[in-house]
């Protein structure tokens, strides 16, 4: 897959006055490889490198030619890490903009653009494959989609073709209207890859470029390199008056983008080409105001929209909206068969005009692995010490056109809805510590996690995949107990060592064996007196013992006094 990209440009404005009325604040600037978190002249909080599962971080070849400072550095993944590595970032249930800045600029003096594969929520999204054009791999490219994120982690992975090392300069993840986009009508199952988002008549706007604010994050690129057709009949028409309907929800599309338009004189067409990827569904998204003081009723601009070659709407600005409001229209191209779309606006009355023009492959979400296997293997792979090498990053099963992690095997569950894990391979591996609980058992058909040094009880869950069908083998293990054909469990022992019971039953007998050592310590040390060298009762305890003693002589003198009596023929004082 292809994509499309911004090149880095400088920055040129201060920043504006921050607009209060917008409800998102959920967003991250990550500048990769950056040791220091900066606040740059537009305002906008940059983080230091965070939130990623492996790698390593380098300056970029020729700083000088990079004036934003997050661009300066980078952070590659060797395949020591594994092919899979991934930035995991906690947000709120919700949709967002996500925007990469990849970079190469020969970092590590090779002379060798990068090969490899990223994926954004398990969907593979963008594809890099050597050798880069020059002035990308010199000077970078911005890539950006949007996505909605349902299980409160944005998930943006990278995966190594060959040996070859993924890099990335810096990620931007910004939480926008959930309804943004038609959302509503299309579902969140969509990703939108941006393969064109124009500004006509501007030179590059937007976040972190100009102090044009896009409450989105969104760059605009400038148009002027994609138009076609008669370049000579092309008027830009500027305007300072404010627009109305613009930054609203749910698209908050700013304001300037509206300030611009081209038209065309002498009665001809307006025509724009786009790079694109066939087989895919694309949304194009138009943008007009009537900007053009003589325009002042309807019917007096109207033209037609073609989109390669076929009439899908015709326009009339003022009709809809009047003068100096925004209006914007989208149309769903249908699995496009050429890897270009053209658009052509062919005047009806006067001459056509446009503000704004984007394009967005309509990218279905990957199936991602069921949540609770997701958290069973993370929780396998923090219990096992399973090293980096392995790539244990992100899902474990998606993208399906991935490898899934080294030594697991996925298939598509019974309703096709999700993935599940179905054979994990992880012997001669090294491992060590328990088996966690939780691993679910129900997919699973084949479990080979002989020759590691784990130790503990086998899960039950997990032994029975032998007892439905399936196989597993857990020989040569350092420790592994509890199980049929496997050492029984020491007294006390559970999962991972020592049993909760265990550990309870333990402290209380060393608490008890410390009480019986203060009470000692106190005998022995603190109430003795200064020439007792004989252990003895405290003197309270041989005052009450002395007087128990007495009475229990007199108790049997008396005793024995009433029996002699008796029996020289004294009468009982019971006698009548």
């Amino acid at each position: 897959m292809s994509f499309f990209f911004f090149l880095a440009l400088p920055l040129l404005l201060s920043s504006p006055p921050p607009l209060n009325s917008y409800p998102y604040d959920t967003s991250y600037r990550i500048d990769c490889g950056g040791q220091t978190n900066f606040t740059n002249r537009f305002n906008e909080t940059w983080l230091s490198d965070r939130f990623f599962t492996g790698g390593s971080t380098s300056p970029v070849a020729e700083t000088h030619l990079f004036q934003q400072q997050q661009e300066q550095t980078l952070r590659f993944f060797p395949i020591s890490f594994g092919k899979k590595n991934c930035y995991i970032v906690n947000v709120p249930t919700g949709r967002y903009y996500i925007r990469t800045f990849t970079v190469y600029d020969n970092y590590d003096g090779k002379l060798h653009s990068p090969s490899f594969d990223v994926s954004v929520e398990g969907t593979l999204v963008f594809s890099w494959r050597s050798p880069w054009g020059d002035d990308v791999s010199r000077t970078g490219a911005y890539s950006d989609l949007f996505a909605f994120v349902k299980d409160g982690e944005a998930d943006i992975c990278f995966y190594s073709i060959a040996t070859d090392p993924p890099v990335i300069g810096s990620l931007e993840v910004v939480q926008i209207d959930p309804l943004s986009y038609d959302s509503s009508t299309t579902g969140n199952n969509l990703i939108l890859i941006n393969y064109g988002r124009l500004t006509c008549g501007s030179d590059l706007l937007g976040a972190g470029f100009t102090n044009d604010t896009d409450l989105f994050g969104r760059a605009w690129q400038s148009d002027a390199e994609f138009r076609t057709g008669n370049l000579n009949s092309v008027k830009v028409i500027q305007t300072r008056r404010n627009v109305l309907g613009t930054n609203q929800r749910p698209n908050y599309f700013p304001m300037h983008l509206y300030q611009t338009a081209v038209t065309v004189v002498g009665g001809g067409a307006l025509e724009y080409e786009l790079s694109v990827d066939a087989k895919l569904d694309y949304l194009v998204w138009f943008h007009f105001a009537e900007i053009d003081t003589s325009v002042t009723a309807a019917g007096q601009r109207v033209f037609d929209v073609f989109i390669n070659q076929r009439n899908v709407s015709r326009i009339d600005i003022f009709k809809h909206v009047g003068s100096f409001a925004a209006f914007n229209w989208h149309y769903i191209v249908k699995n496009l068969n050429t890897t270009y779309l053209r658009v052509k606006l062919v005047p009806v009355v006067g001459s056509p005009l446009i503000s704004g023009l984007e394009n967005y492959a309509m990218v279905p979400r990957d199936l991602a692995t069921v949540p609770e296997q997701v958290t069973a293997m993370r929780a396998l792979k923090e219990s096992l010490k399973v090293p980096d090498r392995m790539g244990w990053n992100g899902d474990p099963c998606a993208p399906s056109n991935w490898d899934a992690w080294e030594g697991v095997t996925c298939h598509p569950n019974k309703d096709k809805s999700a993935l599940v894990v179905s054979q994990m391979d992880l012997s001669n591996n090294l491992l060590s510590g328990p088996i966690p609980d939780g691993l679910s058992a129900s997919s699973l058909q084949l479990v080979l996690l002989n020759d590691n040094q784990l130790e503990g009880q086998v899960p039950e869950e997990l032994y029975s995949i032998g007892v439905h069908g399936g196989a597993i083998d857990l020989s040569h293990n350092k420790g592994l107990c509890g199980v049929p054909s496997l050492p029984s469990c020491p007294l006390f022992w559970g999962k991972g060592g020592l049993s909760t019971a265990g550990k309870i039953a333990i402290g209380l007998s060393c608490l008890a064996v410390l009480g019986i050592l203060i009470l000692v310590i106190y005998v022995c040390c603190i109430r003795r007196g200064s020439n007792d060298y004989d252990f003895a009762l405290p003197q309270d305890l041989i005052s009450l013992s002395a007087k128990r003693n007495r009475y229990q002589r007199q108790k049997s003198l008396m005793l024995l006094e009433m029996e002699t009596q008796n029996a020289n023929g004294f009468p009982s004082s019971n006698s009548r």
